[in-house]
């Protein structure tokens, strides 16, 4: 019997209504739950991971049903730790990641190619992306490119003031290889197994 390697899907995420685009390019074994695709995706933009968030599927909904239980412990929301990458995508290429319900980032994930895995320690990588995340708590789409603006104009009234708020920030830098470093701590290569040594055998 051979033991089935899983095949790695290359996906395309970009952050909606922002131009110039945000973008990622991410490779993940297929075989990756919804939660671990989730931190892999926070570490790749740069997120902090301290909003709710939720995969919208197909017809179908996806997060933590304990964030989200009605007043009789209901929740539509279906579990990210228990749903499968390449089994929930099924005919649904494209799907949508929802950060933040108040400033409202949603991520547009598309995906672009399903290729073997060259290697089982490799389950997670970033291979792309442009421009820097955007500020956590900045209001948005909208209010993120006010906050650009405003950094951009010296002359601009509020000009200081976010520059104390946000510190250095360039808009149109993105520090690949420090998010490469953290995507690839996000899913550890999975443990080979066998005989332990001293073992008997049966």
């Amino acid at each position: 019997m051979t033991d089935a390697k899983p095949a790695r899907l290359l996906l395309k995420i970009t952050l909606r209504n922002i131009e110039p685009s945000i973008w990622r390019r991410i490779a993940v074994a297929e075989d990756v739950t919804l939660a671990q695709l989730h931190r892999v995706i926070q570490e790749a933009f740069g997120w902090e991971d301290c909003h709710m968030h939720e995969f919208e599927i197909g017809s179908a909904r996806f997060g933590r049903p304990d964030f989200d239980e009605g007043p009789f412990g209901e929740s539509g929301i279906l579990d990210e730790r228990k749903a499968r990458l390449a089994t929930v995508i099924g005919s649904h290429p494209d799907f949508t990641y929802w950060y933040d319900f108040g400033d409202d980032w949603f991520h547009d994930a598309i995906v672009e190619k399903r290729e073997p895995m060259t290697s089982r320690t490799v389950r997670a990588e970033l291979v792309a992306g442009e421009r820097a995340c955007p500020p956590e708590d900045c209001g948005g789409p909208y209010g993120y490119a006010d906050l650009v603006e405003t950094l951009r104009d010296r002359k601009h009234p509020e000009h200081a003031e976010m520059r104390e708020w946000i510190g250095e920030f360039d808009a149109d830098v993105f520090d690949i290889d420090v998010a490469r470093r953290r995507v690839a701590k996000v899913i550890r290569p999975r443990a080979k197994t066998g005989p332990k040594s001293g073992s008997r055998g049966a």
